[in-house]
């Protein structure tokens, strides 16, 4: 039907343009944090109120039109319960990790930086690894537990969750696989080293499988028997 292919279109970009200005105000801030200060708290601190921030705004813009999962952790959980159709949560992760690059070219060439370019800094361990875990889980449980409160409510327990998560996890919370490879083509602040990144993607997508077994339990509606 011309209209369910229009709004599937619609729905694929949703998620790439979602995505896209979602890492590119992740890099562009961290960017911009390294302009202004060499203070690595300050930096962090511009970091986590601009994603923060842009999350609860394209949360709020983009859910009717797609459902805002910008992320290929939150398409899957979705997909394991049966609300997202295998072909469509496909095609969502194409664009969300289409979208994640653009959004690095994008921040790079607004400060005038070389569009291509690698990430730097070192994240890996075991401690990193199991904050990357949390970070997941954490997000997931966020949105599952909030969303039959609608869709205003997930956008700002999402914002308020990833704002502060990059301050108690040691990972600074990346929870988003299409971000995390994003993050590896920055050599900014906000940056990873490629070789990094497949555990982080690892980490995130056991935190995710973890939130969903959970939340499915938890948040069932119990069946009560009728009244005689």
């Amino acid at each position: 039907m011309p209209s369910a292919v229009a709004d599937r279109g619609r729905a694929l970009v949703a998620e790439a343009l979602g995505t896209c200005l979602l890492v590119a105000g992740v890099v562009g801030s961290g960017i911009m944090a390294q302009t202004l200060t060499h203070d690595v708290a300050l930096q962090l601190l511009c970091n986590t109120t601009a994603t923060a921030a842009l999350l609860i705004v394209l949360i709020l813009a983009l859910a009717p039109v797609s459902g805002a999962h910008f992320n290929p952790v939150v398409t899957l959980a979705f997909a394991l319960r049966g609300e997202i159709d295998a072909k469509t949560a496909a095609t969502y992760v194409v664009a969300q990790f289409a979208g994640g690059i653009a959004g690095t070219f994008l921040a790079h060439a607004m400060f005038a930086l070389p569009v291509l370019a690698l990430g730097t800094h070192l994240r890996t361990g075991l401690p990193i690894w199991l904050s990357e875990f949390v970070a997941t889980f954490g997000l997931l449980l966020a949105i599952f537990a909030c969303r039959g409160r609608g869709e205003r409510v997930v956008a700002f327990a999402v914002g308020l969750y990833i704002a502060a998560a990059y301050w108690f996890t040691a990972s600074t919370s990346f929870a988003n696989p299409a971000v995390t490879v994003a993050r590896a083509l920055t050599p900014s602040f906000s940056g990873i080293r490629p070789p990094d990144a497949p555990i982080f993607i690892v980490a995130q997508i056991l935190g995710a499988l973890a939130a969903t077994a959970l939340c499915a339990w938890l948040f069932a509606v119990p069946k009560y028997p009728a009244p005689a």
